[in-house]
Protein backbone atom coordinates (compact mmCIF):
# COMPACT_ATOMS: atom_id res chain seq x y z
CA UNK A 1 0.00 0.00 0.00
CA UNK A 2 2.80 2.36 -0.45
CA UNK A 3 1.82 3.98 -3.22
CA UNK A 4 -1.37 4.85 -1.81
CA UNK A 5 -0.12 6.31 1.55
CA UNK A 6 2.29 8.22 -0.28
CA UNK A 7 -0.77 9.58 -2.63
CA UNK A 8 -2.11 10.93 0.97
CA UNK A 9 0.72 12.95 1.79
CA UNK A 10 1.26 14.13 -1.58
CA UNK A 11 -1.91 14.93 -2.96
CA UNK A 12 -4.19 15.81 0.65
CA UNK A 13 -6.15 12.32 0.14
CA UNK A 14 -7.16 12.79 3.61
CA UNK A 15 -8.86 8.81 3.48
CA UNK A 16 -5.26 7.61 3.54
CA UNK A 17 -4.87 9.28 6.75
CA UNK A 18 -7.14 7.65 8.56
CA UNK A 19 -5.54 4.52 8.65
CA UNK A 20 -4.79 4.99 12.23
CA UNK A 21 -7.93 6.39 13.58
CA UNK A 22 -10.42 4.25 12.08
CA UNK A 23 -11.08 2.13 14.97
CA UNK A 24 -13.04 -1.00 14.21
CA UNK A 25 -13.02 0.40 10.84
CA UNK A 26 -9.28 -0.04 9.97
CA UNK A 27 -9.29 -3.65 8.73
CA UNK A 28 -12.24 -3.00 6.59
CA UNK A 29 -10.23 0.08 4.74
CA UNK A 30 -6.93 -1.84 5.02
CA UNK A 31 -8.89 -4.72 3.26
CA UNK A 32 -10.63 -1.92 0.51
CA UNK A 33 -7.15 0.05 -0.01
CA UNK A 34 -5.12 -3.59 -0.66
CA UNK A 35 -7.70 -4.72 -3.30
CA UNK A 36 -6.69 -1.45 -5.54
CA UNK A 37 -4.17 -1.38 -7.53
CA UNK A 38 -1.12 1.14 -6.91
CA UNK A 39 -1.31 2.89 -10.56
CA UNK A 40 -2.92 5.93 -11.79
CA UNK A 41 -6.39 5.30 -13.08
CA UNK A 42 -8.70 7.48 -16.15
CA UNK A 43 -10.82 9.48 -14.12
CA UNK A 44 -14.36 7.79 -15.20
CA UNK A 45 -12.03 4.13 -14.13
CA UNK A 46 -11.06 5.70 -10.56
CA UNK A 47 -14.29 7.09 -9.67
CA UNK A 48 -15.61 3.22 -10.27
CA UNK A 49 -13.05 1.86 -8.52
CA UNK A 50 -13.11 4.21 -5.62
CA UNK A 51 -17.25 3.78 -5.08
CA UNK A 52 -16.97 -0.15 -5.33
CA UNK A 53 -14.24 0.25 -2.58
CA UNK A 54 -16.80 2.14 -0.14
CA UNK A 55 -17.42 0.14 2.28
CA UNK A 56 -20.03 2.41 4.90
CA UNK A 57 -23.57 1.65 5.84
CA UNK A 58 -24.42 5.25 5.06
CA UNK A 59 -24.39 7.30 1.15
CA UNK A 60 -20.57 8.29 1.07
CA UNK A 61 -19.83 11.60 -0.32
CA UNK A 62 -16.94 10.94 -3.07
CA UNK A 63 -15.07 13.95 -3.32
CA UNK A 64 -11.83 14.54 -5.58
CA UNK A 65 -8.24 15.99 -3.90
CA UNK A 66 -6.31 18.47 -6.86
CA UNK A 67 -2.55 18.81 -6.05
CA UNK A 68 -1.69 22.28 -8.32
CA UNK A 69 0.99 23.64 -9.18
CA UNK A 70 0.83 27.08 -7.30
CA UNK A 71 1.67 29.34 -4.31
CA UNK A 72 -0.91 29.73 -2.32
CA UNK A 73 1.02 32.52 -0.53
CA UNK A 74 1.17 34.66 -3.57
CA UNK A 75 -2.21 36.56 -4.11
CA UNK A 76 -1.71 35.90 -8.17
CA UNK A 77 -1.56 32.17 -7.34
CA UNK A 78 -4.84 31.69 -5.45
CA UNK A 79 -7.36 29.63 -7.26
CA UNK A 80 -10.70 30.16 -6.62
CA UNK A 81 -14.14 29.59 -8.19
CA UNK A 82 -17.79 27.81 -8.21
CA UNK A 83 -19.40 25.51 -10.21
CA UNK A 84 -22.83 23.88 -10.58
CA UNK A 85 -22.57 20.18 -10.93
CA UNK A 86 -24.89 18.63 -13.44
CA UNK A 87 -26.37 16.11 -10.91
CA UNK A 88 -26.10 18.38 -7.86
CA UNK A 89 -24.61 16.68 -4.09
CA UNK A 90 -27.64 14.86 -3.55
CA UNK A 91 -28.69 17.17 -0.81
CA UNK A 92 -30.52 20.53 -0.96
CA UNK A 93 -28.48 22.86 0.95
CA UNK A 94 -29.99 25.29 3.65
CA UNK A 95 -28.85 28.67 2.54
CA UNK A 96 -28.88 32.18 4.63
CA UNK A 97 -29.85 35.29 3.49
CA UNK A 98 -28.39 38.82 4.74
CA UNK A 99 -31.46 41.17 3.40
CA UNK A 100 -33.51 43.79 3.69
CA UNK A 101 -36.34 45.75 2.02
CA UNK A 102 -37.66 44.21 -0.97
CA UNK A 103 -34.92 41.87 -1.23
CA UNK A 104 -36.15 40.07 1.47
CA UNK A 105 -39.33 38.78 -0.34
CA UNK A 106 -36.92 37.94 -3.16
CA UNK A 107 -35.23 35.63 -1.08
CA UNK A 108 -38.18 33.98 -0.21
CA UNK A 109 -39.68 33.36 -3.13
CA UNK A 110 -36.41 32.13 -4.71
CA UNK A 111 -36.25 29.75 -1.63
CA UNK A 112 -34.00 31.26 1.01
CA UNK A 113 -34.06 29.30 4.42
CA UNK A 114 -32.97 31.65 6.94
CA UNK A 115 -33.53 35.66 6.19
CA UNK A 116 -32.25 38.59 8.32
CA UNK A 117 -30.03 41.30 9.24
CA UNK A 118 -28.62 42.66 12.59
CA UNK A 119 -30.56 40.36 14.65
CA UNK A 120 -29.09 37.23 12.30
CA UNK A 121 -25.32 38.11 12.58
CA UNK A 122 -26.03 38.40 16.25
CA UNK A 123 -27.34 34.67 16.28
CA UNK A 124 -24.30 33.65 14.15
CA UNK A 125 -22.38 35.30 16.64
CA UNK A 126 -23.60 33.64 19.23
CA UNK A 127 -22.28 30.49 18.19
CA UNK A 128 -25.60 29.17 15.72
CA UNK A 129 -24.24 27.94 12.12
CA UNK A 130 -27.46 25.53 11.57
CA UNK A 131 -26.94 26.46 7.38
CA UNK A 132 -24.85 25.48 4.70
CA UNK A 133 -24.26 28.83 2.51
CA UNK A 134 -24.46 32.58 3.07
CA UNK A 135 -25.65 34.83 0.54
CA UNK A 136 -25.47 38.38 1.10
CA UNK A 137 -26.57 41.84 -0.85
CA UNK A 138 -23.58 44.49 -1.23
CA UNK A 139 -25.42 46.89 1.14
CA UNK A 140 -25.37 44.05 4.02
CA UNK A 141 -22.20 43.70 3.71
CA UNK A 142 -21.57 46.10 6.71
CA UNK A 143 -23.12 43.60 9.12
CA UNK A 144 -21.86 40.34 7.90
CA UNK A 145 -18.16 41.60 7.42
CA UNK A 146 -17.91 41.25 11.25
CA UNK A 147 -18.85 37.74 11.08
CA UNK A 148 -15.40 37.06 9.19
CA UNK A 149 -13.65 34.90 12.39
CA UNK A 150 -16.80 32.72 12.61
CA UNK A 151 -17.37 32.49 8.39
CA UNK A 152 -14.19 32.19 7.05
CA UNK A 153 -12.65 29.52 8.74
CA UNK A 154 -15.81 27.59 7.52
CA UNK A 155 -15.58 28.75 4.30
CA UNK A 156 -18.84 30.28 4.61
CA UNK A 157 -18.08 34.08 4.02
CA UNK A 158 -19.74 35.83 1.15
CA UNK A 159 -17.48 36.55 -1.36
CA UNK A 160 -18.43 38.49 -4.62
CA UNK A 161 -15.97 36.39 -6.90
CA UNK A 162 -18.36 33.44 -5.80
CA UNK A 163 -21.73 35.25 -6.69
CA UNK A 164 -22.71 35.45 -2.97
CA UNK A 165 -22.41 38.71 -2.59
CA UNK A 166 -24.96 40.06 -5.21
CA UNK A 167 -28.26 42.31 -5.65
CA UNK A 168 -29.34 38.76 -7.85
CA UNK A 169 -30.51 37.25 -4.60
CA UNK A 170 -32.50 34.56 -6.99
CA UNK A 171 -30.01 33.67 -9.49
CA UNK A 172 -27.62 32.97 -5.99
CA UNK A 173 -29.83 31.26 -4.39
CA UNK A 174 -31.18 28.60 -7.20
CA UNK A 175 -27.52 27.81 -8.01
CA UNK A 176 -26.59 27.10 -4.42
CA UNK A 177 -29.82 24.65 -4.32
CA UNK A 178 -29.20 23.21 -7.87
CA UNK A 179 -25.95 22.16 -6.30
CA UNK A 180 -23.01 24.66 -6.25
CA UNK A 181 -19.76 23.78 -5.44
CA UNK A 182 -17.39 26.57 -3.80
CA UNK A 183 -13.91 25.31 -4.51
CA UNK A 184 -10.59 26.89 -3.32
CA UNK A 185 -6.69 26.18 -2.92
CA UNK A 186 -5.68 25.47 0.40
CA UNK A 187 -2.21 26.55 2.10
CA UNK A 188 -0.48 23.30 0.59
CA UNK A 189 -1.84 24.02 -3.04
CA UNK A 190 -4.74 21.55 -2.54
CA UNK A 191 -7.86 21.87 -4.02
CA UNK A 192 -10.54 19.27 -2.04
CA UNK A 193 -13.94 19.34 -3.19
CA UNK A 194 -17.11 16.78 -2.97
CA UNK A 195 -18.71 16.03 -6.25
CA UNK A 196 -21.70 13.62 -5.37
CA UNK A 197 -22.79 10.51 -3.39
CA UNK A 198 -22.18 6.93 -3.78
CA UNK A 199 -25.74 6.24 -4.54
CA UNK A 200 -25.64 8.89 -7.58
CA UNK A 201 -23.91 5.30 -9.99
CA UNK A 202 -20.69 6.40 -11.60
CA UNK A 203 -21.60 8.09 -14.64
CA UNK A 204 -23.41 10.98 -12.80
CA UNK A 205 -20.36 10.97 -10.95
CA UNK A 206 -18.35 11.18 -13.65
CA UNK A 207 -19.95 14.44 -15.41
CA UNK A 208 -20.11 15.95 -12.06
CA UNK A 209 -16.20 15.20 -11.68
CA UNK A 210 -15.50 16.39 -15.19
CA UNK A 211 -17.51 19.57 -14.75
CA UNK A 212 -15.18 20.21 -11.21
CA UNK A 213 -12.06 19.39 -12.57
CA UNK A 214 -13.10 22.10 -16.11
CA UNK A 215 -13.55 24.88 -13.56
CA UNK A 216 -10.85 24.72 -11.91
CA UNK A 217 -8.87 24.42 -14.98
CA UNK A 218 -10.13 27.34 -16.48
CA UNK A 219 -9.42 28.93 -13.01
CA UNK A 220 -5.44 28.77 -13.37
CA UNK A 221 -4.40 31.49 -12.30
CA UNK A 222 -1.71 33.64 -15.17
CA UNK A 223 0.95 33.59 -12.56
CA UNK A 224 1.02 30.23 -12.81
CA UNK A 225 3.77 28.18 -14.25
CA UNK A 226 5.18 24.66 -15.00
CA UNK A 227 2.86 21.83 -14.69
CA UNK A 228 -0.59 22.99 -13.29
CA UNK A 229 -2.09 19.33 -11.76
CA UNK A 230 0.09 17.76 -9.89
CA UNK A 231 -1.64 14.95 -8.84
CA UNK A 232 -5.38 13.81 -8.37
CA UNK A 233 -7.38 11.55 -6.22
CA UNK A 234 -10.54 10.76 -5.96
CA UNK A 235 -12.66 8.55 -2.53
CA UNK A 236 -15.19 7.76 -0.86
CA UNK A 237 -15.70 9.69 2.69
CA UNK A 238 -14.53 6.49 4.62
CA UNK A 239 -12.84 4.57 2.04
CA UNK A 240 -9.04 4.49 0.15
CA UNK A 241 -8.08 6.58 -2.11
CA UNK A 242 -7.58 6.28 -5.65
CA UNK A 243 -5.03 7.85 -8.23
CA UNK A 244 -6.26 10.01 -11.41
CA UNK A 245 -4.07 9.74 -14.12
CA UNK A 246 -3.70 13.29 -14.57
CA UNK A 247 -2.29 13.97 -17.96
CA UNK A 248 -5.45 12.27 -19.37
CA UNK A 249 -7.58 15.10 -17.61
CA UNK A 250 -8.72 17.28 -20.83
CA UNK A 251 -7.04 20.85 -20.63
CA UNK A 252 -4.63 19.98 -17.46
CA UNK A 253 -1.81 21.65 -19.06
CA UNK A 254 -3.43 24.58 -20.85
Amino acid sequence: MGVLEDLGGRCGGRSHQRDGNMGKQGKKFRKAAAAIEPKAYPLAEAIQVATGAAFAKFDETVDIAMRLGVDPKHADQMVRGTVVLPHGLGRTARVLVFAQGEKIKEAEDAGADVIGGEELAKKIEGGWLDFDAVVATPDMMRVVGRLGKVLGPRGLMPNPKTGTVTADVTKAIQEIKAGKVEFRVDKTGIVHAPFGKRSFGAEKLNENAQALVAAVIKAKPSAAKGKYIRTVTVSSTMGPGVRVDEVLLAGSEA
